[in-house]
């Protein structure tokens, strides 16, 4: 089970969140000795909102696994280390999102500014190397940091990995019935999330995944799960093992299919999310034309309330090669939108809205 860090607790993990989250100006460091740099107070929970609001996460003041990942690679600074590509285990970090922007400024498609030094970011690495002159080996290191001082060459006319993306559209408008289209349901296995009177959030995303999936594949859609039903499976998977398999199967797009709760019972509504929002200004752009025609198909064929779409970072949205749109459902802790989620027929009318936005999707623009 992941360990959390919250407001109230204690203990040497607390004085390493308060030293990164100093080191990056969002705190004072404490002064030596200071027994309150052990306590998770109002200061240090403020400082870690401010960092999760600036990298487009949950903002909840909770340091969990996404957090405390994302705070071990906001310590690197481009010329910090040396880079380069590990097959299994990528390098991750602030240096690496940086490296990236440099080379995708200067012409070098590095891929979408994640900070993850992954194959694309190799290939762009190696061709700028041979560019130069300097040995293509893929390592990012003191005789490239040099370069990057000597040479100020970009690209104009807009975010080079946004054109990049712009361009990719023809390719991807030319109907649905030749894709392949990943369903994520977020719940299975010991994962059944939430329940309330009895209604599982598994269940109820079991159902929607199962109607999608039905409607996409009669249009002539390969559709695939990331796991088989929940009454068929015991098996967890993390994002990153998630977004694994979309990546290996090659598939056009992911839909990540969530329900939510909270505290307040009043909250409700539909919200949808894409990668982007994050210090570097990377956002993907298929994500966010299939995230806005999936939202508003769903509020044309529903009544549930008009959350909008965000940018995210969150794990599966950053692995995912392809465009990725994570659909919060409704609020299982609301009665209406929990009546709504146990009707049939509403679970019809919605997936029959989904499927008409990844129809839109993959259809040629007007």
């Amino acid at each position: 089970m992941a360990v959390l860090y919250r407001r109230g607790d204690s203990g040497a993990a607390v004085v390493e969140v308060r030293d990164r989250l100093s080191r990056l100006g969002l705190i004072d460091a404490p002064a030596r000795g200071d027994s309150n740099a052990l306590q998770f107070d109002d200061a240090l929970d403020k400082a870690v909102r401010s960092f999760q609001q600036s990298r487009s996460l949950t903002v909840d003041g909770i340091v969990g696994p996404e957090t405390y990942r994302r705070l071990e690679e906001a310590r690197w600074n481009l010329g910090d280390r040396v880079l380069s590509y590990r097959f299994g285990h990528l390098i991750a970090g602030d240096d690496v999102a940086a490296l990236q922007q440099r080379l995708n400024d200067m012409g070098f498609d590095a891929g979408r500014i994640d900070g993850m030094f992954g194959a694309a970011t190799d290939r762009a690495v190696r061709e700028f190397q041979q560019n130069i002159g300097l040995p293509t080996d893929g390592t990012v290191g003191p005789g490239m940091f040099r370069a990057f001082d000597q040479l100020r060459r970009t690209v104009g006319g807009g975010t080079p990995t946004a054109l990049r993306e712009q361009m990719s559209l023809e390719r991807v408008t030319t109907g649905v019935a030749d894709k392949v289209v990943i369903i994520d349901p977020a719940y299975s296995g010991s994962q059944v999330g939430p329940a309330v009177h009895g209604f599982t959030a598994a269940a109820i995303i079991d159902r929607l995944a199962s109607r999608i999936e039905g409607r996409l594949a009669a249009l002539g859609t390969t559709v695939l799960l990331t796991r088989p039903s929940v009454k068929e499976s015991h098996d967890d998977l993390d994002p990153a093992a998630r977004a694994d398999f979309a990546n290996r199967t090659g598939a056009d797009l992911v839909i990540s299919l969530h329900v939510d709760t909270h505290d307040n019972s009043r909250a409700r509504g539909v919200a949808t999310y894409y990668y982007g929002g994050d210090r570097f200004g990377a956002s993907s752009v298929l994500g966010e034309r299939a995230a806005s025609l999936i939202h508003s198909a769903i509020l044309e064929r529903t009544d549930l309330l008009d959350c909008r779409t965000h940018t995210k970072t969150w794990a599966l949205l950053r692995l995912t090669r392809m465009p990725t749109v994570r659909i919060d459902c409704g609020y299982v802790t609301n009665s209406g939108d929990l009546q709504r989620l146990t009707d049939p027929v509403f679970i019809d009318s919605f997936a029959e809205a989904l499927a008409t936005g990844v129809v839109r999707y993959f259809s040629p623009e007007d």
